[in-house]
């Protein structure tokens, strides 16, 4: 059983960790040249996105050259709305992110309190994000969308890999995804449904805990970058 310790204002409340991952496909059109011209440049030039790294990308400026931004949000709100999340995307936070792969992680740590909407601006690389411990792997192209619990283990690795491999993003691969995520509250009654997460499953050991993190029936694990599999902390 995996269990998420997050702060509600200043309340560190608990709840299990979702095994479900929502997904589907939206009609979002290609980005424009400049636009993709200048997301080329910032990965090439203004940053540095190592394989396996996920940084965030400048979303202001972006939307400046980005006709068709209000298009994407729309997209992305519709479906939302259609699975039981009327609203939820107009009001939680987005960024703009690339990755070049990703490795295996978790960000319960940091974003307890969230699920993860993500949608997919690239062109088909030949990547899938793979859940190790639920089993979903989803292919990524351009309209992917998904919705997942933060505190699940997942990864961007090469189709029909796997693990993640240094070797599969080789700097002359062209192997960058482009991606907007929301931050959904998990404690929005219509995710929380839509998840199936359970609340306060651990009332006891939340008053001890100063800090959000995940648990792996109750003991303190981390993930492992490469497969994805939990391991206990010495």
């Amino acid at each position: 059983m995996l269990t998420s310790w997050f702060w509600s204002g200043d309340t560190m409340r608990s709840r299990c960790v979702s095994d479900i991952v929502l997904s589907g496909m939206v009609d979002v059109p290609v980005p424009p040249a400049r636009l993709l011209a200048d997301w080329e440049r910032e990965i090439s030039s203004r940053m540095v996105l190592e394989p396996g790294d996920v940084e965030p990308m400048p979303l202001a400026r972006a939307r400046t050259r980005w006709p068709d931004y209000t298009r994407c949000v729309q997209a992305v709100s519709e479906w939302t709305c259609a699975l039981g999340l009327p609203g939820v995307l107009a009001s939680s936070d987005v960024a703009l992110m690339a990755c070049r792969g990703a490795r295996y992680h978790h960000d319960g740590a940091q974003y307890g309190g969230a699920a993860f909407c993500n949608l997919f601006l690239s062109e088909d690389r030949g990547l899938d994000v793979h859940f190790p411990s639920s089993g979903h792997r989803i292919p990524l192209s351009r309209g992917t969308v998904l919705i997942f619990d933060t505190g699940q283990p997942h990864g961007v690795i090469r189709r029909g890999s796997s693990g993640f491999d240094l070797a599969d993003f080789a700097p002359d691969q062209d192997c960058v995804q482009i991606f907007l995520t929301w931050e959904l509250p998990i404690e929005d009654a219509h995710v929380g449904h839509a998840l199936k997460v359970a609340f306060d499953v651990a009332p006891s050991t939340s008053a001890q805990l100063n800090d959000e993190e995940v648990r792996l029936n109750g003991e303190r694990v981390v993930v492992c970058p490469d497969s994805g599999r939990w391991c206990r902390v010495d």
